[in-house]
């Protein structure tokens, strides 16, 4: 199963565009991959306006996110990987999203079809009930009280 993150993350971004606020994102500098200007990173984190104003030619992939930004004047390429995206909020109130992690779903080492394939030959099976097995309502279940104890049985509720 994919990360909802750069899903969420995108989300989140084109919506404080659209309510006219300027996107800032924190990221953990400290993540394999994150290419950001070490002089600007404090305490193993550095916070990124993502404004359209402040970068060009964003890229925000399920992988990474990739623009480029100016430094103290000096053009650089960022590249922030999804995992190491820590939070996107509005600079302006606030207002935006902490990632927590994320559970790391296992790989079953094979694509669905295959799944599909073994669960049909070695899946649960359909079998036919005998009528005397079968759940029968008692009168006071069709008069609406609970079943007594002993055998679960369901209730039609109409």
């Amino acid at each position: 199963m994919h990360s909802s993150r750069p899903y969420i993350a995108r989300a989140l971004y084109q919506w404080l565009l659209d309510n006219e606020l300027t996107p800032y994102i924190v990221v953990d500098a400290e993540q394999e991959g994150v290419e950001v200007p070490r002089q600007f990173v404090q305490n193993g984190q550095i916070v990124l306006n993502m404004g359209v104003t402040a970068i060009r030619d964003l890229s925000m992939e399920n992988e990474a996110i990739a623009f480029s930004a100016r430094f103290g004047g000096e053009p650089m390429q960022l590249m922030v990987p999804m995992e190491a995206l820590i939070a996107i909020y509005a600079r302006e109130n606030g207002v935006g999203m902490v990632f927590g992690h994320e559970p790391v779903m296992p790989d079953t080492g094979h694509d669905e079809t295959e799944a599909v394939q073994e669960d049909e030959t070695s899946g649960p099976t359909l079998a036919s009930v005998d009528e005397s097995e079968e759940c029968k309502t008692t009168d006071s279940e069709q008069e609406g009280e609970a079943p007594k104890k002993g055998r679960p049985s369901l209730r039609v509720v109409k």
